[in-house]
This record gives C-alpha cells, sequence and structure tokens, in this order.
C-alpha cells in the first residue's frame, strides 16, 4: 500500500511530461503535413535515366532524339 504513494505522483508526473511533448510538437509544426509523406513516396524522382544535371522537360527530349 506504500508503493502508491510513490507510483501515483511518479505516473502523475509521466503523464504531464507526455502531454507537454504533445503540446510542444503540435505547436512546432510536427503534424501540419499529414498527407504529404505518404505521396511524396509515390512520385517518382529519382529517375536513373535522366541526368541529374538536366531537368524532366530537358531529359525528355534527349531520349526523343
Amino acid at each position: 500500500m506504500n508503493i502508491l504513494y510513490l507510483l501515483i505522483p511518479l505516473s502523475v508526473l509521466f503523464l504531464g511530461i507526455a502531454v507537454g511533448l504533445f503540446l510542444w510538437a503540435v505547436k512546432s509544426g510536427q503534424y501540419e503535413d499529414m498527407e504529404g509523406p505518404a505521396w511524396r513516396i509515390l512520385m517518382d524522382e529519382d529517375d536513373p535515366r535522366i541526368p541529374h544535371g538536366k531537368s524532366r522537360e530537358e531529359g525528355r527530349d534527349d531520349l526523343e532524339k
């Protein structure tokens, strides 16, 4: 029974720290773009056929010639 005098304040302290970290993450913008990373993984921007120094349109012109 005496352990509850230690565990209850510790759990309240940990809860306060977790809520504080969550509020900090929300205020710093961690949850602003929830769909961007999901769509970004589908974009094929690392196409090895296009040289790094050229844009996509210039790469297509070279492939058509």
